[in-house]
């Protein structure tokens, strides 16, 4: 069984250090604006959210959840476990102060999505709907090197592949 709570508005329940303020400034017409909480789109926003979930769940990481920026799955093998697994995740929340989105809180669940993968009692796999389009991607009758195909297969190596024609 798994579980997956959820933040409510993640990067926004983390606060700016008063000292840091100004470097979220921003001006409009309607005068000069600094950020309370972290606003996306800082380049050290997201390492710096995943530093205060670590840090809020230390000790639990790997043991009882995993956890990727404000994402974070709760396991158990018996409901007993999970009870007991997200009773320590809920109490380490309230001791920092986060809070979730009950509406959006996936609890108890044999199955879920989670990162672009489905979870459930024989593992992690891949969603079947993030690689649909791989696999209905239509055969090509053109065997030539510039075909959609070819470019598409060379785009995923980093162009790997000579960029002029063979």
């Amino acid at each position: 069984m798994v579980l997956i709570p959820d933040l409510s508005a993640g990067y926004w329940q983390v606060e700016v250090d008063p000292e840091d303020k100004q470097k979220t400034a921003f001006i409009t017409r309607q005068g000069l604006f600094e950020f309370n909480v972290m606003p996306f789109g800082l380049c050290n926003t997201p390492a710096t959210v995943e530093r205060l979930m670590e840090l809020v769940l230390s000790g639990l990481h790997w043991q009882t959840c995993l956890i990727y920026l404000d994402d974070i799955i709760i396991f158990g093998k018996t409901f007993a476990e999970m009870i007991k697994n997200l009773d320590l995740v809920l109490e380490r929340f309230a001791q920092a102060g986060l809070k979730l989105k009950p509406p959006k809180c996936q609890l108890f669940k044999k199955e879920v999505e989670f990162l672009g993968h489905v979870v459930n009692e024989h593992g992690v796999h891949t969603d079947p709907r993030k690689i649909e389009c791989i696999k209905n991607w239509p055969l090509s009758t053109n065997i030539s090197p510039r075909s959609d195909h070819f470019w598409v297969c060379a785009a995923t190596i980093g162009g790997l592949l000579p960029t002029t024609p063979m």
